[in-house]
């Protein structure tokens, strides 16, 4: 049922602009994990009705969401992006260029964890979506670096419907572990809603 939901939204979703349906277009081709149109959508409206201007990003691929964020933020925006590979570096900066996207992009390749930690907050919005077996350990780096009312958004909390599974494997139990101490930890108020991959919203108290 799951994927006939999905099936049924994205046929429902209006159409994105040429360049996004560029990325996406090439994500598929290359078999590329991004967040795809339904979440890109949810992050337009999220930095819309929080007025956001200064967002960090861990782990931007590509620019596909940073793109959405930078539609809603416009010129107000400070979109600070990491990543592991200087291809994706480049690839993205030369798709806001093809957009004429107004925010302001610095885009840094390396450990997201440890750039995070190393850049001035409070952020508006901190987007996670970098390797899973890291996510336990992000709230404690992400905590510090958001404002009150903040949001810390988290990508594939579903994981493929894996995290049911009664015997999950190491990367499904750290998503596991990650929910457990978000739910539980008293700085922020969690949901999670089930759109695409399972996506979080947590607010910073």
């Amino acid at each position: 049922m799951f994927k006939e939901v999905h099936k049924y939204l994205m046929e429902m979703t209006p159409e994105r602009p040429p360049v996004l349906r560029e990325m996406e277009a090439y994500a598929s081709a290359q078999g590329f994990p991004i967040i795809g149109p339904l979440v890109g959508r949810l992050l337009y409206q999220l930095a819309l009705v929080t007025g956001a201007g200064k967002i960090f990003e861990m782990g931007s691929g590509f620019g596909y969401s940073a793109y959405w964020f930078s539609l809603a933020c416009r010129s107000r925006g400070e979109i600070i992006m990491t990543d592991g590979d200087k291809n994706n570096k480049h690839r993205a900066l030369d798709y806001f260029k093809q957009a004429a996207l107004q925010s302001r992009f610095d885009f840094h390749v390396g450990d997201a964890r440890r750039i995070l930690m190393n850049t001035d907050g409070p952020f508006d919005i901190i987007l996670n979506d970098i390797d899973k077996e890291q996510y336990p350990e992000t709230i404690d780096i992400v905590a510090p670096k958001l404002r009150k009312g903040g949001l810390f958004i988290t990508d594939n909390l579903i994981w493929s419907g894996k995290v049911c599974q009664e015997k999950p494997d190491q990367t499904t139990g750290a998503i596991i572990e990650f929910t457990r101490r978000l739910y539980r930890d008293k700085r922020f108020f969690t949901t999670i809603m089930p759109v695409r991959d399972g996506i979080s919203l947590s607010v910073r108290l």
